[in-house]
């Protein structure tokens, strides 16, 4: 069995790679690039942490989850609405053209902006399958993405030349492309849906009982 491996870097690569010449503009885009990497990580490291309080368990993980699930809709709408923001201002400001895995991804990605915004501000949990359906099926999208521009040969032959979905626009830190975003935000809609639930809000609050609240002081 051969290993994968990643494929020499083609001109279209190399080109969009190729840094610019300095100017307002593309300082601007690099901050924007920047910032927006940032939200993205900072979306993963806190489901990463409520996932690990989950697991822990504790009378501290405990208190800090009941804490968090009021926001258990309202998290989940902003990160989604920030993305979406995001991507229409790289695609329309920036001029980056979406390739075809990042339709798909927009796909999912507006039609759950619009879907938890509504539910947030009305206060309906009852979305949680048809968000996660949507979530899970675009948190798969962008993992492929991702997955295919660190190896190009996973391509199945979806994207075409010249949006090509191997070759991402930026990549931050060395791995913070736009694929890796929407997947920090699919996976933080999944985590805040099913990890952080009004009932097992409840079921913690039970727990926080005299004795145990007695670990926290």
């Amino acid at each position: 069995m051969t290993s994968l491996h990643r494929a020499t870097p083609d001109p279209l690569r190399a080109r969009r790679r190729r840094k610019p010449i300095v100017t307002l503009k593309s300082v601007a885009n690099e901050a924007f690039e920047l910032f927006f990497a940032l939200l993205a990580l900072l979306a993963l490291g806190g489901s990463v942490a409520v996932v690990a309080f989950r697991i822990l368990g504790g009378a501290p993980g405990r208190s800090v989850l009941a804490g968090i699930a009021p926001l258990q809709l309202a998290v989940p709408a902003l990160v989604t609405s920030v993305s979406m923001l995001g991507s229409l201002y790289f695609s329309e400001a920036v001029n980056y053209r979406p390739c075809v895995l990042c339709w798909y991804q927009r796909i999912a990605m507006y039609a759950l902006a619009i879907v938890l915004v509504i539910a947030a501000v009305r206060k309906d949990r009852s979305i949680r399958p048809y968000a996660t359906a949507l979530a899970s099926i675009g948190g798969t999208i962008s993992a492929y993405h991702w997955l295919l521009e660190r190896w190009p040969q996973l391509d199945t032959g979806s994207c075409s030349a010249d949006a090509p979905c191997s070759v991402p626009y930026f990549e931050v830190f060395g791995f913070v492309s736009l694929a890796f975003m929407a997947l920090c935000a699919f996976v933080t809609v999944l985590v805040f849906l099913w990890v952080v639930s009004p009932t097992s809000a409840a079921t913690l609050e039970s727990d926080l009982t005299p004795e145990s609240t007695k670990e926290l002081t």
